[in-house]
């Protein structure tokens, strides 16, 4: 049953993109795009939920083909997350088509190949959909996937004084008890607020009341201390598997000593992948994707909700 599933979602995606052989990508050299989109993974004996979502620049044009840098981004199976670390791309044949290879790292510190493929379906004038086909090739497994992702190109953000925003305040919470590193093989503490997530058959705790949010240029972030200790939200590079120094400040954003009980706010006004974590505390660590076209989209651990 589940091969006859992924059959015919196979068929749809191949005859979505004959139905559109005509169809023009509007992509241009130096360019910025955004990248999202989800579907299945599939093995002979499983289906997992997938999801893409990555931010990338165009460059040299040769030809019909235009080179990509992939900036940054995410993939996940289920509730298993991948960042991206190593990864190239195409548009080939003016956008009709992406390529996407390379690799991607896991949570397990295992290196992790992707392989994809992707035909223009639709277009407007804002945004373009493709199907995407491919591998997502893991030490214990490789995954046939399917995807539908929206390819949206980010416009240049124009600053003025004239416009509030007065609506684009989100607060997030710094949840009691985040500068304990959440970890816990066999009970939750009495009274524990946090959001427990079982994995590697321990229980993994939240410490923001967001892991990763998307908003738009200028929104502010307010960041509310309901820890008993201070903290001081600050930006920079990750340093995958350095447990000793796992960031690299990077100076784009820091709110200062944040007392408990007290807030602190941060507008972000260029468009960009920001990683936020607390030096003190580096398991304390949250995402904010900056783009133009969003409209205060919350992104949790496993799934996407739209905020009003």
């Amino acid at each position: 049953m589940k091969l006859a599933i992924l059959g015919l979602l196979s068929l749809l995606v191949a005859s979505s993109g004959l139905l559109m052989n005509n169809a023009f990508g509007e992509v241009s050299e130096n360019s910025s795009y955004h990248l999202e989109g989800s579907g299945f993974a599939a093995t002979e004996e499983i289906i997992r939920h997938s999801a893409i979502d990555m931010a990338f620049t165009s460059h040299q044009k040769s030809g019909s083909s235009i080179d990509i840098l992939i900036e940054d981004g995410f993939i996940t199976l289920d509730n298993q997350e991948f960042e991206i670390s190593e990864l190239e791309g195409k548009f080939l044949r003016e956008g009709r088509y992406i390529r996407i290879n390379g690799n991607v790292d896991g949570s397990d510190g295992f290196e992790t190949k992707i392989s994809f493929f992707g035909r223009l379906v639709e277009e407007s004038k804002e945004a373009a959909i493709y199907g995407f086909t491919g591998r997502i090739t893991t030490t214990d497994n490789s995954y046939k996937i399917i995807y539908t992702a929206k390819l949206s190109q980010l416009a240049k953000i124009t600053e003025t004084n004239e416009i509030s925003f007065e609506d684009k305040t989100i607060s997030i919470r710094i949840l009691p008890g985040a500068s304990n590193q959440g970890v816990a093989s066999s009970y939750i503490p009495s009274g524990d607020t946090r959001e427990p997530r079982i994995g590697d058959n321990q229980i993994r705790f939240s410490y923001f009341s967001e892991d990763r949010i998307s908003i738009e240029p200028g929104a502010t972030i307010t960041f509310v201390n309901e820890d008993d200790v201070s903290h001081n939200i600050i930006s920079g590079k990750e340093n995958y598997g350095d447990r000793y120094n796992p960031f690299t400040p990077d100076g784009r954003v820091a709110t200062g000593e944040i007392l408990p009980g007290e807030t602190s706010n941060i507008t972000f006004d260029e468009m960009g992948f920001y990683r936020l974590y607390d030096p003190a505390y580096p398991w304390m660590k949250i995402i904010v994707y900056s783009f133009p076209t969003v409209d205060n989209v919350y992104l949790g651990t496993t799934t996407n909700q739209q905020g009003n």
